[in-house]
């Protein structure tokens, strides 16, 4: 593993140029792999010199029509014509709004919240969304553009003379909208320092170049996504090959394929996508072997690592040449770019620690068959920043094996929140008594541990629950809880707290399978199991169980249980 606080900021060097540096070259930069018309999938590739070339294109095109500095959201659907528009936007000097088409209903109100936030000059996108497109204008409140561009019908011949506005270090890349469940929208200012920073740490911590393959299916509105399939590939100049999240979910074993149809594969997913991958493995494939051999790294990261998760999967792909090295819990958030922390190339740590012990802040190691173990994965360690954990209500670091709050300093952390100071400072102005430097340390709201020198995430301070003066985790129980009964959906389930005759007590809200016949999924039955386990495992009485349908407990963009979203919907009297 690289030295985990080399700065790497001294070296800085815009994205805009690695692109522009080879636009000669005729190697396969972006590949697109259509399922949409074809169950096999239809590939469509751009060489480097082919990207290059539409990009400036539409820099020209947005430099006739706004400025440097102004804001331009890119609304493509998930295609060739999203990365053409975000590095056209990059190249034109102004500032890109990854966001996604109106065709992702699922997250309709993040689009309508962000670009009410942002408020941008124009928007990009597809001729094929153009109708989407226009009834999001006419029929949601968002601040209509000057411009509506269509990335695919710009003429080329425009590329010819125009060259990349040159920009500065911190000048604004792009805002990187996070997917908080119930606070408003709030971008992320990734300047071009902390992009060219952050891209050039992944490449250090996963061992990344010209020869690697960066496959995935994740959206490109989210952190990693951009980062890992759009930005990485483009500093590395090593081929991405992409299809859509609706292609994964209809039939997961194409990203395996996928994985196996290239060599030296960097792949990136949360936890429930391996989980999900491994079930559906054996249940749909039955076409030409699958060959994993050549997946050098597997990021597992965005939600909780499970080490039943990790298990699972190599079970299932062990025997296709999938390594256990290869998977690498990882650690990161918008607020830092996306990339923090990783696991050196060896199978993942998963150390069980004493429950009790935990909730009262210390990290206590305890038989694996202990009824009070506790199992984490390790997040391995930082590279390139310096990561503390702290006493955020104190700012003093705490020693090894405590429990606090992950606060971050390095080039790679965001300028802030665009346009909101308060919030900024709430954020991004830590200060730790001692530390160096310091002022200036991103306040993630994560909690974690560092163990025998290294990174085990325990929850959010903001969903953490707190009964008797004792902490709880909500994803602990959580964990607990789906394995109570076949009827429950994994990981479709949420624990928050309420108040009680003055007492914080818990509730559980948990999706039925579908799957399971309704004589076998009897609610008295189920809540009896559930209210069973978490007073065994958690010494906690539960103040209500909703088992609710599949498709209640709300998440955010990125997966993430949406607690403080679903408690609000069982607060409103809307869950039953």
């Amino acid at each position: 593993m690289p030295n985990p606080e080399i700065d790497f900021s001294a070296e800085f060097g815009p994205l805009t140029s690695s692109l522009s540096s080879r636009w000669d070259s005729d190697r396969p930069a972006f590949t697109f792999v259509d399922y949409g018309e074809h169950r096999d999938g239809v590939e469509t590739t751009l060489s480097w010199a082919e990207l290059d070339r539409r990009a400036r294109a539409v820099a020209a095109r947005l430099a006739q029509i706004t400025g440097p500095g102004e804001r331009v959201a890119v609304l493509c659907p998930q295609n060739l014509d999203y990365v053409v528009g975000f590095f056209g936007a990059l190249y034109a000097g102004v500032i890109a709004v990854p966001l996604f088409a109106p065709e992702v209903s699922s997250h309709g109100e993040r689009l309508v919240g962000a670009l009410a936030d942002c408020d941008p000059e124009v928007w990009l996108t597809s001729e094929s969304a153009m109708a989407d497109i226009r009834g999001l204008m006419n029929n949601h409140p968002v601040p209509r553009p000057k411009h509506l561009v269509a990335v695919d019908t710009v003429d080329s011949e425009l590329a010819a003379d125009y060259r990349p506005v040159p920009v500065s270090p911190e000048q604004p890349a792009y805002l990187q909208y996070t997917s908080g469940s119930t606070r408003t929208p709030a971008g992320a200012v990734i300047t071009h320092r902390a992009l060219a920073v952050n891209v050039r740490q992944v490449v250090e911590g996963f061992g990344i170049d010209q020869d690697s393959t960066c496959v995935g299916w994740l959206p490109f509105f989210h952190d990693m996504r951009l980062v890992q399939l759009v930005c990485l590939p483009v500093y590395a100049g090593c081929h991405s090959v992409f299809t859509t999240p609706f292609a994964f979910t209809r039939r997961p074993v194409r990203w395996l394929r996928m994985l196996g149809a290239h060599p030296d594969v960097i792949t990136a997913a949360p936890n429930f996508a391996y989980e999900y991958a491994a079930a559906k493995l054996s249940k749909e494939d039955s076409g030409a072997p699958i060959d994993l051999s050549g997946v050098r790294v597997a990021i597992n990261g965005s939600e909780p690592v499970r080490a039943e998760t990790i298990a699972g999967f190599l079970a299932a792909t062990g025997p296709l040449g999938f390594r256990a090295d290869a998977h690498r819990p990882s650690y990161g958030l918008a607020e830092a770019t996306v990339f923090v922390s990783t696991t050196p190339p060896r199978p993942p740590r998963v150390v069980t620690l004493d429950r009790a012990e935990l909730s009262a802040g210390r990290a206590i190691e305890v038989a694996t068959g202990d009824d009070r173990a506790l199992t984490l994965v390790s997040a391995g360690v930082p590279v390139g920043q310096q990561l503390r954990i702290v006493d955020g209500d104190r700012g003093v670091a705490m020693a090894d094996g405590d429990v606090g709050e992950i606060w971050l300093h390095g080039a790679n952390v965001a300028d802030g929140y665009w346009r909101q100071p308060e919030r900024s400072a709430e954020t991004f102005g830590g200060r730790l008594g001692g530390g160096s430097p310091e002022g200036g340390w991103l306040r993630t709201g994560d909690l974690g541990v560092r163990h025998d020198g290294e990174l085990f995430i325990t929850g959010r301070l903001k969903d953490l629950i707190i009964i008797d003066g004792k902490n709880h985790y909500p994803q602990d129980i959580e964990a607990t809880v789906q394995e109570s009964h076949p009827a429950l959906r994994r990981d479709r389930l949420a624990v928050f707290s309420v108040t009680r005759e003055g007492r914080e007590a818990p509730v559980v809200v948990a999706e039925y399978s579908s799957h399971v016949d309704a004589a076998d999924r009897e609610p008295s039955e189920v809540e009896r199991a559930v209210r069973v386990v978490v007073s065994r495992h958690h010494d906690l009485r539960l103040a209500d169980f909703v088992l609710a349908r599949p498709g209640t407990v709300l998440r955010t963009s990125s997966g993430k249980i949406a607690r403080a979203a679903t408690r609000a919907l069982y607060l409103s009297g809307e869950l039953s």
